[in-house]
């Protein structure tokens, strides 16, 4: 998951490290002889992402891999490169954007790759975790395998429950909460000073907003869209949909346990949780690190409230695979870099970098994860976390959808307007999806 975009990063110096090449000194590089690896990273992921790279080629040491890290804009950068002949071997992909590169021919349908490499299909088979693996399925093609599981929960700060008197959330996502029991603890732990100034929020969300409304519409009952691929309608309008979406809204307008759009222009949510300001926090695996770190707070895990159409509390899928361009040149060793990094030895190193969830259960409940997480009390909230995810909708005109979604949820989210109004945004999405 991308915290913040940058261009040019140079690390790991020393013996058996890889230069890490900017995108476009990469692509502008005449060594045709590595293989090329694509990617985005925060500065925090850089490190785990390379020693993945770095223990391949030390038993590849025949195949030459070129690490490129992406800048802002990644979608238009793989566009703009692709486009010109100059697609890197494997592609990091998006669960909500990978299937636009498929349904344009720049990404290789790997299922021939697994028909001839029975061994390795088993494996992977027997180890996956469905709904992740499904993910990247498309049009009956398999054009990524999931890498990493960065789907939403809630961080809690133990000592606040503690102090307001109350018991902490639910340990496992099979005994969740309602939204009443959630609206209740945020109100508890919401504090203001005698001027009505607040000193102490009761939630925070550090995910981007509407899909974080979005999974409190999931956890009410109601999917985003079915089927799951190439919708041509999104459930806007469904009133669970509605409901849970004005349910969010009101936490930050109505009841006023959630700051506003404007107060966050002066600190963002994840550092009102960092800083022992906020009592909960939506947020995927990517904030675990961050959170680890700041000093003086003691935090849990816990799974997402259920709304009173829900059935069974949920995450999403939120994940991001790895892929072979279609017209890469170096096919084979592309292949096996891709079966390493998302095999048992390469999700093992995920698992133990405390900044990525993987998605095979053998790294997933490997002893190397347990101890990366080793703070972590309610540590069945990370791994069954990507058994319960719902995903969301699968479609090549979703940064067409997303635009939509930025100009409609927002005045819902500010209290502007009533979620109802949704309905218009439905029809809208409806349009675009019929026409990708």
């Amino acid at each position: 998951m991308i915290d913040e975009p940058f261009a040019r990063r140079t690390l790991l110096r020393g013996a058996g490290a890889l230069a890490l090449a900017p995108w476009a000194a990469g692509c502008a590089s005449d060594d045709d002889d590595a293989l090329t690896f694509f990617f985005a990273a925060n500065p925090d992921e850089i490190r785990p992402r390379m020693k993945v790279v770095n223990e391949f080629q030390r038993r590849h040491p025949d195949i030459k891999v070129r690490a490129l890290l992406s800048g802002p804009g990644v979608m238009q950068q793989l566009s703009t490169f692709c486009a010109g002949g100059k697609c890197p071997d494997v592609l990091m992909t998006w669960e909500l954007t990978y299937a636009e590169l498929a349904d344009r021919g720049v990404l290789l349908d790997l299922n021939p790759l697994l028909a001839r490499d029975p061994g390795f299909a088993a494996q992977l088979k027997a180890d996956s975790i469905d709904p992740l693996y499904a993910t990247f399925t498309y049009n009956n093609g398999q054009y990524a395998f999931p890498e990493q599981w960065s789907g939403n929960y809630l961080f809690y700060n133990k000592a606040m429950f503690e102090a307001a008197g109350l018991p902490p959330p639910p340990a496992t996502w099979r005994r969740s909460w309602s939204f009443t029991e959630f609206l209740d603890a945020a109100k508890a732990l919401t504090r203001r000073d005698a001027s009505g100034r607040v000193t102490q929020w009761g939630f925070v969300n550090a995910w981007v907003s509407f899909y974080s409304a979005g999974l409190f519409a999931m956890n009410n009952g109601v999917r985003w869209s079915s089927p799951r691929t190439n919708p041509t309608h999104l459930n806007f309008d469904d009133d669970a949909f509605v409901e849970a979406v004005q349910f969010y809204a009101d936490l930050i307008n109505k009841h006023k346990v959630s700051p506003s759009a404007s107060y966050q222009q002066s600190m963002s949510n994840a550092d009102l949780f960092s800083a022992n300001r906020a009592a909960i926090a939506l947020g995927g695996h990517w904030r675990y690190q961050t959170f680890d770190r700041a000093d003086g707070l003691d935090f849990d895990v816990a799974p997402l409230p259920l709304g009173p159409r829900g059935h069974t509390a949920c995450s999403n899928i939120g994940a991001t695979g790895l892929g072979i361009a279609a017209t890469s040149k170096h096919k084979e060793q592309a292949w096996e870099f891709v079966k390493f990094a998302t095999g048992p030895v390469g999700q093992a190193l995920i698992g133990e970098s405390r900044l990525f969830v993987p998605v095979l259960r053998s790294a997933i409940n490997s002893p190397g994860f347990a101890e990366a997480h080793r703070r972590v009390g309610n540590l069945e909230v990370l791994t069954d976390g990507p058994v319960v995810s719902e995903g969301l909708p699968i479609t090549p005109a979703w940064e067409k959808v997303v635009a939509l979604m930025d100009r409609n949820f927002g005045p819902v989210l500010r209290g502007a307007r009533p979620a109802t109004s949704l309905s218009g945004l439905s029809h809208s999405v409806d349009e675009v999806l019929r026409n990708p």
